[in-house]
């Protein structure tokens, strides 16, 4: 059965990778984008892959009135939400990020987007989502979000404006998986590993978008008998929080 589908950042990256997957098995996708120069583009090259399944909203996650209107479009055209994929980040790359004298403006920054968000664009999806006979909700984390992980001797990548926000976005999924279960909403985290795109500066050593995207792909289409409130890495295993 085709879903309505939702992923916010998705003009670039790992999200216009899992748009692109989702597309070829034939769901209905909105790819969204914070500027219409760059949505539209990223429209363009999936419509010219024959991926006409695709569809565009303008949605910058800090900004509510763009959610909303979002939400009105796709409301409009579809009536329901089936997926929510909360895939818009920021990295912080270039700022303070050390412990002993981390950048309060960077910290401010990730958690605006990475935290405040998801849950704001979430609060406002959720409606269109409860219509669905099987709403899912994807937050896309990270590794470094783990204490467990970042605990262990010999740990790096202690960046603490991402890190950070990424482990409250990890507290948040917890708390709202816990409370959506009796409805049947099946929300998760995954992180789809190290992968270049253009938050990192397109790291050395990454996998690519489509590579990143696959492991995301699972989880956006997990069924209502599926697992909720779980942490999952790019193989499909279950991290630590």
């Amino acid at each position: 059965m085709s879903k309505v589908i939702l992923i916010t950042g998705s003009n670039t990256g790992i999200g216009l990778g899992l748009a692109r997957l989702l597309a070829e098995k034939k769901h209905t996708v909105y790819i969204a984008s914070r500027k219409e120069t760059a949505g539209k583009e990223a429209l363009a090259t999936l419509h010219s892959e024959g991926l006409t399944n695709v569809k565009l909203v303008l949605l910058d996650v800090t900004k509510e009135p763009t959610i909303d209107a979002a939400r009105t479009t796709i409301e409009a055209a579809e009536g329901h939400l089936d997926v929510l994929v909360n895939n818009a980040a920021v990295g912080m790359i270039g700022t303070d990020q050390r412990a002993p004298s981390a950048s309060i403006d960077a910290l401010r920054s990730a958690m605006e987007t990475n935290v405040y968000g998801v849950i704001r664009t979430t609060t406002i999806f959720l409606p269109l989502l409860r219509r669905s006979p099987n709403p899912v909700i994807l937050n896309v984390s990270s590794a470094l979000a783990s204490g467990t992980r970042q605990a262990r001797p010999g740990a790096g990548n202690h960046h603490v404006a991402y890190n950070s926000s990424k482990a409250a976005l990890n507290s948040y999924t917890i708390a709202l998986a816990a409370e959506l279960a009796a409805e049947g909403v099946r929300v998760n985290l995954v992180t789809p590993g190290l992968v270049s795109t253009q938050m990192n500066g397109y790291i050395a050593g990454g996998a690519s978008a489509r590579v990143g995207a696959q492991s995301l792909l699972p989880w956006a289409l997990i069924d209502k008998d599926g697992p909720t409130g779980k942490f999952f890495g790019p193989d499909g295993s279950e991290l630590p929080w």
